[in-house]
């Protein structure tokens, strides 16, 4: 009897780490997600690049002028669990991604898998990007191959257990990677400006991923009832300020003060743009006019929250 039991207790065992396995592979996109590869358009894709913020991560940490587009790596992210350090993304070919394909650049930002089959951190916000259309994935794709090539591969990160077991990350997913559809619901009557800021915003701007709460402790997916609301900085100094237009937020900007901001990082009462936003705010900037008043417009439809952190 205890051999049958034994035996039972081991095949229950062999049948749950199957299933174990089969949960953490990486789940990559069907070809039919993806752009032709070729199809992609520089000059289209920098309107992605600069509203992804691309250069806040994967630049050198106070980069200037041409600089900035020398996408090798940037400043470590230190955060509660460890230290991320963004990978070189320049198209050279041996440290960067130049011998990448579309398919794989398409894999990475929407699936968070590389090319060889692991899973990136979530650091890499592709639970935002996985909003994106797949033709401004190429775009954008298409904009990083013209940028100069850099050697040096930036750093492995360094974090603590067990959020160092990669393979855990694909459990991770299955709870918060998501399918794609917009974050929250905007009211039936919002504009075409308000509607093309929130893909701006909760795609390629993933403004969500900093100005949103988390739960499980910081580690869980983005808390959408508290759209952003606020929450504690990444790297846990201080607080991520809430942009929805409540008292506590900035409901008393109007649409006008918001695209202004985003223009020159001055607020309506002449204060400057400060911390990790200058080079947020700089990115922006760097957009149309009519993308800037699209964000702006999204922010004054969106729900107010009343908190400064989230509540």
């Amino acid at each position: 009897m205890f051999k049958k039991i034994l035996i039972g207790l081991i095949v229950i065992l062999l049948i749950a780490g199957g299933v174990l396995f089969v949960l953490l592979q990486p789940n990559r996109l069907d070809p039919g997600q993806i752009a032709a590869e070729g199809s992609g358009d520089a000059a289209r894709g920098e309107r992605m690049f600069w509203a992804g913020g691309c250069v806040s991560c994967h630049a050198p940490a106070k980069a200037e002028g041409d600089d900035r587009l020398k996408l090798s790596g940037g400043a470590p992210l230190n955060t509660q669990f460890g230290t991320f350090h963004a990978p070189n993304i320049s198209p050279d070919p041996e440290d960067g991604i130049g011998n990448w394909t579309l398919a794989d650049f398409a894999n990475a930002m929407q699936r968070g898998v590389d090319p060889e089959g692991r899973h990136l951190y979530p650091a890499f916000p592709y639970t935002s990007y996985v909003r994106m259309q797949k033709q401004d994935v190429a775009d954008l794709w298409a904009f990083l191959k013209t940028l100069p090539p850099v050697k040096g591969a930036a750093p492995g990160n360094d974090l603590a257990f067990p959020f160092n077991i990669r393979p855990a990350v694909g459990l991770w997913k299955l709870a918060f990677l998501g399918d794609g559809s917009p974050a929250i619901d905007l009211p039936a009557d919002a504009s075409e400006a308000a509607r093309l800021g929130q893909y701006l915003v909760e795609g390629p701007g993933h403004c969500g991923e900093c100005h949103t709460p988390r739960g499980f402790d910081g580690a869980g997916g983005l808390d959408t009832s508290e759209w952003l609301a606020g929450a504690p900085a990444p790297e846990g100094k201080g607080n991520v300020p809430n942009i929805t237009p409540s008292e506590a937020g900035i409901g008393a900007w109007s649409a006008e003060d918001i695209a202004y901001f985003f223009e020159s990082g001055f607020t309506p009462d002449f204060d400057s743009v400060g911390g990790s936003m200058v080079e947020v705010q700089e990115n922006l900037a760097k957009l149309s006019a009519s993308d800037r008043e699209a964000i702006a417009a999204y922010l004054k439809a969106i729900a107010p929250h009343g908190g400064e952190v989230g509540q």
